[in-house]
């Protein structure tokens, strides 16, 4: 089938370093079907790259090269070997395809020891599933595949986002219904298919590694703890006790186990409480910790709630700063891409300001080195933190 072509409008020049294309980009695409491949000119009618549309979403091309080449089998072949060998020496578990960081618009791929999950955000690549999964196969043997999508961009999209195993009828299991990883020297026990993002927050694995040798010998406090990540990695280093905050259900149950699974169950304590409640509770009663850890979900899903966001992301860190021990450290997140990182800086002062409180900055924090950033792609930075000590 022959692609279609895609001519940009005069000045409209940013696809020569970021593949993302609006319809107000385009000065005119021929007949290509939804999902379908598209070659992408200038307006003097020079090759740019190549890509796949839907006319849908504002958000209508997503470029995958910027070499005329075809994009077949053989393409998704290259390109899941390049994302693969840049994540050599990662085990367990980990991120292997991240989306625009590794050239593959719209698709993620993680994997859970003999699974993987693979989540497509794009009708094109939702639409090429099967092909994908046999590349990947072929790159690192017979995995059982779970396909799991964002119902909400399946929806801007449009397409029906997929919840099952890709070789079965619906959500017949071909493979395990829940896998042990190993990170570092813990344990985590990952449902396939539930709880967030595709099992486990990959992204903070680098981060649990390294703010764990920092709860040893105190008491530890894990705010938004999910399954109790970096409360686990912290009392396998020496943290004399820890009390994780979550208020899911699924999370607070996949907590217990994750405790349990790495034998520090009787240091700890699992709360169901809302955690801006529990953090003024735990302000109120002057408790004092250690290591404190906000790991909170996107206060900002959009730029029109960056205003609020700021304020709950200020709250927490200030209540969180006054339970801090002299000497204890803090480490905050956000993983709001509409947050940028001065704009979380800025919120962080300001409430060590509020809180009277003098904080050393021990270093800065990103996502795991399986989520990589492209610099002319600044969206792929979303997770940022801070290590801060209070003096």
């Amino acid at each position: 089938m022959t692609d279609g072509v895609l001519r940009l409008k005069r000045g409209h020049d940013r696809a020569r370093v970021h593949p993302w294309i609006f319809k107000g980009d385009v000065a005119d695409v021929s007949d290509v079907e939804p999902g379908g491949v598209v070659t992408v000119v200038d307006a003097g009618g020079r090759f740019v790259g190549r890509g796949l549309f839907n006319p849908r979403p504002a958000l209508c091309c997503r470029l995958l090269t910027w070499t005329d080449e075809a994009i077949d089998a053989q393409f998704w072949q290259r390109r899941l070997a390049a994302a693969l060998a840049a994540r050599a020496g990662r085990a367990g578990a980990a991120r292997l395809v991240w989306s625009e960081a590794d050239a593959l618009a719209g698709l993620v791929i993680d994997r859970y020891g003999p699974v993987v999950v693979l989540q497509t955000v794009t009708l094109g690549m939702a639409r090429r599933r099967a092909e994908l999964a046999a590349a990947l196969r072929g790159a690192v043997g017979d995995v059982a595949v779970f396909c799991v999508d964002d119902p909400i961009a399946a929806t801007l999209e449009g397409f029906e986002p997929a919840a099952g195993w890709l070789d079965a009828p619906g959500p017949t299991s071909p493979g395990p219904t829940s896998v042990i990883v190993e990170e570092g020297a813990a344990r985590f026990l990952v449902r396939v298919g539930g709880g967030h993002k595709t099992g486990l927050y990959l992204d903070q694995a680098d981060n649990r590694l390294r703010v764990a040798l920092l709860g040893a010998a105190r008491a530890v406090l894990d705010v938004f703890a999910y399954t109790a990540g970096f409360a686990c990695h912290a009392l396998l280093a020496g943290a004399t006790s820890a009390v994780c905050v979550e208020s899911s259900k699924d999370a607070l149950a996949g907590a217990v186990d994750n405790l349990a699974l790495n034998g520090v169950a009787a240091r700890a304590e699992v709360r169901d409480a809302n955690a801006f409640d529990e953090l003024r509770r735990l302000d109120r009663a002057g408790a004092r910790f250690g290591l404190v850890v906000l790991d909170p979900p996107p206060f900002a899903r959009g730029r029109g709630a960056l205003e609020g966001a700021l304020r709950g992301y200020k709250e927490i860190n200030l209540r969180a700063i006054r339970l801090l021990e002299p000497g204890g450290v803090l480490a905050t997140f956000s993983c709001s891409h509409h947050v940028s990182e001065g704009a979380f800086e800025a919120m962080v002062r300001d409430a060590a300001g509020d809180a009277g409180a003098r904080l050393r900055v021990l270093a800065p924090l990103t996502q795991s080195a399986d989520h990589p950033v492209l610099l002319t792609v600044p969206e792929t930075r979303y997770l940022k933190g801070l290590l801060l000590e209070r003096m």
